[in-house]
C-alpha cells in the first residue's frame, strides 16, 4: 500500500481510535456507581491506550487528503478489526484483575465467565461480537460478569449497531467528499438529508429515541431497570447480548418477549424510513420495497416456522410463541432467543426444517440502511427482480427498450445488469465464505458431534451477525480454529465482504508484491 493511501487511512484509523478511547473512559461512571472499584485501573488504561495511537496517528497524517472510495474501504476494514482488537482490552484488563488479585482485596469471586475472558483469543471474540452486532459469546453465564463487563458488552453492540465511522464522522463534524465515502464504507447508500453530517446526527437522535423508548417499555414490562437499560441498547442495536443466562428465555416472561418483537423489528427498518415516519409521514413505511419485503418475508417465514414446529411442540400456541419471536429475532440479526432453558424444546432440540428456515432468515437479514446484518433485503429484491429482468430479453424484441424499478428508481438495461451483477457477485462471496467455515468445523470439531445443519446454522449465525446459537460458541465447546474462524465471519459480515476483499487486494497489489 503507498504512501497516499496511508496517509488518510492512518488520520482516519487514529480517530476512529480516539473515540473508542473516549467511550472505554467514558464508562467508568459504572463502576464507580456501582462500587465496582477495581475495574477503574483497567477501564482507564484500556481506554488511554487506543487514545495515545489515535493520537499520533491522527497527528502524524493530520494534512492528508479526503479519502476517496478506495480509502473509504481500507478505513472500514482495517478500523473495524482495530476496534475490535483494541476493545478487547477492558474484557482482557478487568478479568485479568478479578483474576489475579489475592482473596480478599475488594475483588469478586473468579467464576469461569471471568476466567473464559483472560484468553486473548476469547476476548477478541467478545468484542468483534459486540461490535459486529453478532452477540455470539465465549460467556457461560452473563450474570456472573461485573456489571461493568456487562455495560461494555452492551456499550459495544449500541455503538456497533449504527457503525463506529458514523458515529466518529457525527463528532468529526468534517465537511466534504470524505464524510460521504465514509458513509459509504459502512455499507449504507441512502442519506437522510443533503449533508452527510447532517444524517449522521440525524440517524444518532432517532437511535436515541428509540433506545429511550425501547429501555422505558421493558422495564413497564417488568424487567428490573439495569437488565431494561442494557436489553434495551442491544435490542435496538439487533445485538443481542444478555445480562442474564438464558437470554430472554430465562425471564419466561410473554409480555416481555411481545414488548420486544417491535423493538427488534424497528432495528431491522431502515433510518431514513424512520426519519419519514416520525415527521409524519406514513407512505414512507408502506411504500418503502425493503419494510414491504421485511413485513412479507416475517409473516411467510414465521407461518412456515410455527409450522414445522407445531409437531414438535404438540401445542399451537407453544409454536407460535417460540417459533415468531426466533424468526423475528434471526431475520432482524437481533439473536435474543427465548428457547432455551426453561422453554419446553431448546433450540438445539428442534427439527432440521426449523433449523434451515431460520438459517434463511440468518442469511437474508433486514433493510439496507438499518442495524441488521445479513445479506440484506435489497439484495435479496435485486436479485429475484433482476433475475426475471433478464429471463425477460428472451420473450421480447432487441428493439424493447426494458426498465428495472427498485424501490423510487428505473434502472435502464446497463444499470440493471450492473446492479444486478454486484448483488450477484456480494452473495456468490458471502456464501463462498460461508462454505469455507463449514469445512473448519467439519475438520476440527468431534465426529457426529453435531450435525451438519446445527453447524450450517452457527455458521450462519455469526457471518450474519445474529447471535442464535445452538449450543456450539462457547469457550471450550469451539475450538481454536472455529473462534478464529468465526471472528473473520462476524467480521466480514458486518462489513459486508467487498472493503475486505479492497484491502486484501491494495496490500498486495499497491504494496508492490506483485509489481
Amino acid at each position: 500500500m503507498n504512501t497516499d493511501t496511508v496517509a488518510p487511512v492512518g488520520r482516519d484509523l487514529g480517530w476512529m481510535l480516539r473515540v473508542l478511547g473516549g467511550l472505554i473512559v467514558g464508562s467508568v461512571l459504572v463502576p464507580l456507581v456501582w462500587g465496582e472499584y477495581y475495574a477503574i485501573p483497567g477501564l482507564v488504561v484500556s481506554g488511554l491506550v487506543p487514545i495515545t495511537i489515535g493520537l499520533a496517528l491522527s497527528t502524524a497524517f493530520a494534512d492528508a487528503d479526503s479519502p476517496d472510495k478506495l480509502h473509504g474501504m481500507v478505513v472500514a476494514a482495517v478500523g473495524w478489526f482495530a476496534i475490535a482488537v483494541f476493545g478487547s482490552l477492558p474484557f482482557l484488563m478487568i478479568a485479568w484483575t478479578v483474576t489475579l488479585t489475592p482473596e480478599g482485596l475488594a475483588t469478586p469471586p473468579a467464576t469461569d465467565s471471568i476466567n473464559a475472558l483472560t484468553n486473548p483469543l476469547n476476548a477478541l471474540f467478545e468484542s468483534m461480537s459486540g461490535f459486529t452486532g453478532t452477540g455470539l459469546t465465549m460467556v457461560d453465564d452473563e450474570g456472573a460478569l461485573p456489571r461493568t463487563l456487562q455495560w461494555w458488552r452492551s456499550v459495544t453492540e449500541w455503538v456497533g449497531g449504527v457503525g463506529v465511522i458514523v458515529l466518529t464522522t457525527a463528532i468529526l463534524a468534517r465537511p466534504g467528499s470524505g464524510s460521504l465515502t465514509l458513509y459509504e464504507s459502512e455499507a449504507r447508500s441512502r442519506k437522510i438529508h443533503p449533508s452527510i453530517i447532517s444524517t449522521v446526527r440525524t440517524i444518532w437522535w432517532i437511535f436515541v429515541l428509540f433506545t429511550s423508548v425501547s429501555i422505558l417499555l421493558l422495564w413497564l414490562a417488568g424487567m428490573p431497570i439495569w437488565h431494561a437499560i442494557n436489553h434495551g441498547m442491544t435490542g435496538i442495536s439487533t445485538g443481542g447480548f444478555s445480562v442474564i443466562d438464558g437470554s430472554i428465555g430465562a425471564y419466561d416472561s410473554v409480555a416481555i418477549e411481545i414488548v420486544l418483537l417491535p423493538i427488534m423489528i424497528a432495528g431491522g427498518i431502515a433510518f431514513p424510513v424512520h426519519y419519514l415516519v416520525l415527521r409524519g409521514d406514513l407512505e414512507g413505511l408502506y411504500g418503502d420495497l425493503q419494510t414491504r419485503w421485511l413485513a412479507g418475508v416475517l409473516l411467510v417465514g414465521s407461518a412456515l416456522l410455527w409450522l414445522f414446529l407445531t409437531p414438535a411442540y404438540g401445542s399451537v400456541a407453544g409454536a407460535l410463541r417460540y417459533g415468531v419471536f426466533q424468526f423475528v429475532s434471526a431475520l432482524t440479526a437481533t439473536g435474543f432467543q427465548t428457547a432455551t432453558q426453561p422453554a419446553p424444546l431448546p433450540i438445539e432440540a428442534w427439527p432440521a426444517s426449523a433449523h434451515l428456515a431460520l438459517v434463511f432468515a440468518m442469511i437474508v437479514g433486514a433493510a439496507a440502511g438499518s442495524t441488521a446484518g445479513g445479506l440484506k433485503l435489497i439484495r435479496l429484491a435485486m436479485l429475484v427482480k433482476g433475475i426475471r429482468f433478464r429471463v425477460s430479453y428472451v420473450f421480447y424484441p432487441d428493439s424493447t427498450v426494458h426498465r428495472l424499478r427498485i424501490d423510487d428508481r428505473v434502472l435502464d438495461r446497463e444499470e440493471g445488469s450492473r446492479e444486478f451483477g454486484e448483488a450477484a457477485i456480494i452473495a456468490l462471496l458471502w456464501v463462498v465464505f460461508l462454505v469455507a467455515s463449514v469445512f473448519v468445523l467439519l475438520l476440527t470439531l468431534p465426529d457426529g458431534a453435531y450435525p451438519l445443519e446445527m453447524i450450517l446454522f452457527e455458521i450462519a449465525s455469526a457471518q450474519g451477525n445474529i447471535g442464535l446459537s445452538t449450543g456450539i460458541t462457547g469457550p471450550e465447546s469451539l475450538p481454536t480454529a472455529g473462534k478464529v474462524a468465526f471472528i473473520l465471519n462476524m467480521w466480514i459480515g458486518r462489513l459486508e465482504i467487498l472493503p475486505i476483499v479492497v484491502t486484501i487486494r491494495a496490500l498486495l497489489w499497491r504494496g508492490g508484491i506483485y509489481e
